[in-house]
């Protein structure tokens, strides 16, 4: 039996990891997602992913010959997966059709963002994949404390955790019966987040004055910054540094003139492979820091302080335990952890 478990261990790259919980899912099992109730008969043997969180999340369960189709990406998969990712059908970069999802005939359907799959979702409503017999699961981390109803990325009213994405483990590992691997993970998680905590506990953020900056419509107009309650907010938080946006706004449009009050001395660049804004390339964004007459005289631009992060990291993700080790290295690079 040691033997087995060690086996199941490594297959999913989670070695070291203490020994995972066996109990095994009972069917019909019914869980409430984002305050509906869904009710599985069995483990779902197709799925078509709508974001790119999500998917990765579904990977790093092991899961990846359940899935059928995907959409809504950003950059490129965790290299782990590149080969699994490699054969499953990618049903658009940006918002898949509502008949492209059901073409792929899941029996779920599961989302990253509700902006996609909910109320006024822009891929279908949980009701219209219900008609179908077909089930949807959204993230718990885009409805718990967070209002989708008003346009926009949302607004969130409790700060972010990572509790939210390991309660999206624990749940996606009951339905699909892998509750072994779901324990691994998330202890996994865990362990990095508090090695990341304490590989920086002698070189706090000290309250320095931060900015999270994702993309903008038109570079040389509002950016889309992180607001107080965002993943990017709980990274700060965590190293101790100040988000210079203190507005519930999950990524609220900001103009630079209001960013230069802040002054802050680091700003966080979001890398990514999307093109669907003028800013999405990082370049663009250096570029319009550097040569605007405003942004140009911010601490952070005349000391060249940027800290490139990859965008997935921004966002409520298993990678947002990587925005932590990467804005702490930067702000040790910086000196400005003295």
């Amino acid at each position: 039996m040691r033997q087995i478990l060690a086996t199941m261990t490594c297959a999913f790259g989670l070695a070291g990891l203490a020994a995972p919980s066996l109990a095994a899912t009972r069917y019909p099992l019914t869980i409430t997602n984002c305050g509906q109730p869904v009710t599985f008969q069995k483990a779902p043997a197709k799925i078509v992913s709508i974001g790119q969180g999500m998917t990765e999340v579904l990977f790093s369960l092991g899961l990846a010959d359940k899935i059928t189709g995907t959409a809504v990406w950003v950059g490129p998969v965790l290299p782990q997966y590149a080969e699994a990712n490699s054969k499953i059908k990618r049903l658009a970069d940006n918002d898949p059709s509502f008949e492209s999802v059901v073409g792929q005939e899941p029996d779920l359907v599961a989302a990253e963002f509700e902006w996609h799959v909910g109320a006024q979702g822009s891929v279908g409503k949980r009701e219209q994949f219900a008609d179908l017999g077909i089930n949807t699961y959204l993230a718990p981390a885009d409805c718990v404390a967070k209002v989708n109803t008003d346009g926009g990325d949302g607004v969130r009213k409790e700060l972010f955790t990572m509790d939210l994405i390991y309660q999206e483990i624990a749940e996606l590992s009951e339905i699909f019966d892998v509750k072994e691997r779901g324990d691994a993970l998330i202890a996994q998680l865990k362990r990095r987040e508090a090695d990341a905590v304490a590989s920086i506990s002698g070189a706090s953020g000290k309250n320095l004055p931060v900015v999270f900056w994702f993309s903008s419509k038109d570079v040389n107009g509002d950016a889309f910054i992180a607001g107080k309650n965002s993943a990017p907010a709980y990274i700060l938080k965590t190293i101790g540094a100040r988000n210079v946006v203190t507005t519930e706004e999950e990524w609220p449009l900001v103009g630079w003139e209001t960013i230069a009050e802040a002054n802050p001395q680091v700003i966080v660049i979001a890398t990514m492979d999307r093109r669907r804004y003028a800013a999405d390339d990082p370049k663009v964004k250096v570029d319009f820091l550097e040569n605007d007459p405003v942004t140009r005289e911010l601490h952070a631009v005349r000391n060249k302080h940027f800290v490139m992060m990859d965008a997935q990291s921004m966002n409520p993700t298993i990678r947002t335990i990587d925005g932590i080790e990467t804005l702490a290295n930067g702000i040790k690079s910086f000196g400005l952890s003295q």
